[in-house]
């Protein structure tokens, strides 16, 4: 997912003015030298730009560099197992995402395991997604989409990123949940004009990438995919409005090799936690169509394995294969 240069300078410079949170007022034995945070995706992409504004304000934090690098490959999984087999003395992070725990269950050769090898250290952010629609396709509410699909089996195309990726699982759970059936394309370029000429008729899409076209009216949103309605798109209702319990949002988090000193990554968390309660890095968030998500580590590391449990079910009723 791509944003505009233009979203990336104002991001990166409106971050490079924040100022300083308080630091603890001792000297601290973590981190000494430059950290390293591995990013499987590409520069420029939306989760490289929250890697590199959270690096900025975690190096004005500690006092150390935090150096974002970008390790694509096989679907993040190049980048996380790179992140399992290093050293783990804490100079060496993960941005961790939503992808990898629906990659945990995706493919079955993965060389390391998710909940042995890698830790949660911080969630920074839940990035939403939105159930849009053509506007050819003649239904406003998820009810009436609801209907229509039921109606006429196998005429919905519905567009994602990717085989496994998050706007694909988001749809078959929906699938799963409403009892209809979609024709799954995949894209591994732009699917938006299509979508926009109705040559597809439906995404679940992450709300940074398609957002002006929501509001441009070129794309009617019938719902979004979180528990509740959202403050960007206040008149849009929740899918769990009509579907109870639906929830289905990208994520963006740090995590460390397993075996990283405890206290280390409770002073990640806590500079985490102090960052996204400043309004300005919030108010960053926001411009990039993101919500702070603060929690413990202990709460992240429960997160991660609900995650995994969620996608699994839903890859296998979906019967979901990885190219």
């Amino acid at each position: 997912m791509k944003l505009s240069r233009r979203n990336l300078l104002l991001a990166a410079a409106g971050t490079a003015a924040l100022p300083a949170l308080p630091r603890a007022a001792v000297a601290l034995d973590y981190p000494t030298r430059p950290v390293r945070i591995i990013v499987g995706f590409s520069t420029g992409s939306a989760s490289d730009i929250i890697a590199r504004l959270t690096a900025q304000q975690l190096s004005q934090q500690l006092g150390q560099q935090f150096i974002v690098e970008n390790h694509t490959g096989a679907a993040t999984n190049l980048a996380a197992e790179y992140v399992a087999r290093a050293n783990p003395d804490g100079y060496t992070l993960l941005l961790l995402t939503s992808a990898n725990t629906v990659n945990a269950t995706l493919y079955t050769k993965l060389k390391f395991d998710l909940l042995a090898d890698i830790v949660g250290a911080a969630s920074i952010d839940l990035v939403p997604y939105v159930m849009e629609v053509t506007n050819s396709l003649p239904v406003k509410t998820v009810s009436e989409f609801i209907a229509y699909a039921k109606a006429n089996p196998g005429k919905i195309n519905m567009a994602s990123n990717g085989v496994g990726s998050g706007p694909h699982v988001a749809g078959e759970l929906f699938q799963m949940m409403a009892g209809v059936n979609f024709v799954h394309v995949p894209y591994t370029g732009n699917p938006y004009s299509d979508l926009i000429s109705g040559q597809v008729q439906m995404m679940f899409s992450p709300i940074p990438a398609s957002i002006a076209y929501v509001r441009s009216g070129q794309l009617r949103p019938l719902a979004v995919g979180t528990p509740t309605r959202l403050q960007i798109l206040p008149e849009v209702p929740a899918v769990a409005e009509f579907l109870p319990g639906y929830d289905a949002s990208g994520w963006h988090a740090l995590a460390a090799p397993k075996g990283m000193p405890a206290a280390d990554i409770a002073l990640i968390n806590k500079t985490i936690l102090a960052c996204l309660a400043d309004p300005a890095f919030k108010a960053k968030l926001a411009d990039l169509g993101s919500i702070p998500m603060p929690m413990s580590a202990a709460e992240f590391g429960k997160f991660i394995a609900d995650d995994i449990g969620k996608w699994a079910k839903v890859i296998k009723f979906a019967d979901i294969k990885a190219d």
